[in-house]
């Protein structure tokens, strides 16, 4: 009828409580026989191990002499370290997280078609997520990260935890009446992602690529196209060399439909200047998001929250015409 099972901390904190009580129940009695002239049995010695480990102390039973006080206080705080250094991270934390994992989305709706499936949760789709849901376009996200996916469910978002390779977890996904699949993994899971995809249905598949040399690969497992954000950028900015002149948004790289990538140079009198990222909210103001960071000459295509913004940064930003001519002003 319940399908429960007991884990191997829990275990090993079973009996290393089970063993701490039968010993200080044998140290109880004799330290009764020899210092108080007291005779317990084994039972009332458990009795009184157990009240006093759990800090209950019903006062029914004591010590007087010198030894066996010291033994009270001797289990008391062994009693505080039962507690708070081994039940917690043994027993109370691992059924907790154990609770949540079994809580956490496993399939979607049944009525969920014509979808966007999103295989993997990151910053560089955090607007398409935000451009789907603005324009009423279904959408499921696909995640193993638990820390994503409560996110997720925290903003009401349709999500799946699990591997996104994963045969069940696609079928849960409603797969086969999903309209686009996005890969957005690293490449070798994407690869993965694809062929499972692919055996199952002819759902059109977009994958995003780390490496460009690798891009046939992805192609050769099923995709029906390849994405390199990298090579976006570098297309982006080889543009503006040959031609600095060009206003930022007329000369944006086309991502996703309605999405565009565009270099933001920081200016000596922005209010972004010696910000970080995370205290400059971008994306809670503006809805744009923040892929990359020029700082120095180098490219760090995932900024870190506590990157700060300096005066010759360059923000490389994601976003919709209208958010993205807002955070020009706010980089002048």
């Amino acid at each position: 009828m319940f399908n429960f099972r007991i884990s191997k901390s829990v275990v090993a904190y079973i009996l290393i409580f089970s063993s701490l009580v039968l010993a200080y129940s044998v140290v109880f009695m004799n330290l009764m026989r020899i210092y108080e002239n007291r005779d317990f049995g084994l039972i009332t010695a458990i009795y009184w191990v157990i009240v006093s480990i759990t800090t209950v102390g019903y006062g029914d039973i004591y010590f007087t002499s010198t030894a066996g006080r010291l033994f009270s206080i001797i289990v008391s705080l062994s009693g505080i370290l039962m507690i708070f250094a081994l039940l917690f991270p043994l027993v109370i934390t691992p059924l907790l997280e154990q609770i949540i994992r079994k809580e956490l989305p496993r399939k979607v709706p049944l009525d969920l078609k014509s979808h966007i499936i999103i295989c993997g949760y990151n910053q560089l789709v955090e607007t398409l997520i935000v451009e789907l849901d603005e324009y009423k376009i279904p959408f499921v996200v696909i995640d193993d990260n638990e820390k994503n996916i409560m996110d997720l469910i925290s903003r009401k978002i349709i999500c799946v935890h699990g591997e996104a390779s994963d045969e069940n977890v696609l079928l849960n996904s409603n797969v086969y009446s999903g309209q686009i699949l996005i890969a957005n993994q690293n490449d070798e899971k994407n690869a993965g992602i694809i062929l499972t995809a692919k055996e199952l249905c002819d759902i059109k598949v977009i994958s995003l690529v780390e490496d460009v040399a690798k891009a046939g690969y992805l192609k050769y497992a099923g995709a029906d196209q390849v994405i390199s954000p990298k090579t976006l950028f570098g297309t982006y900015i080889g543009r503006k060399a040959v031609d600095p002149l060009t206003d930022h948004l007329a000369g944006a790289t086309r991502f996703f439909e309605n999405l565009n990538i565009v270099e933001f140079p920081i200016y000596p009198g922005s209010s972004l200047i010696s910000t970080k990222l995370k205290d400059a909210k971008i994306r809670y103001k503006i809805g744009a998001n923040i892929v990359g960071l020029w700082t120095a000459g180098r490219l760090s295509l995932n900024p870190k929250p506590d990157d700060i913004i300096k005066e010759s940064s360059v923000l490389l930003a994601v976003g919709t015409q209208k958010q993205l001519e807002e955070l020009k002003e706010m980089t002048r």
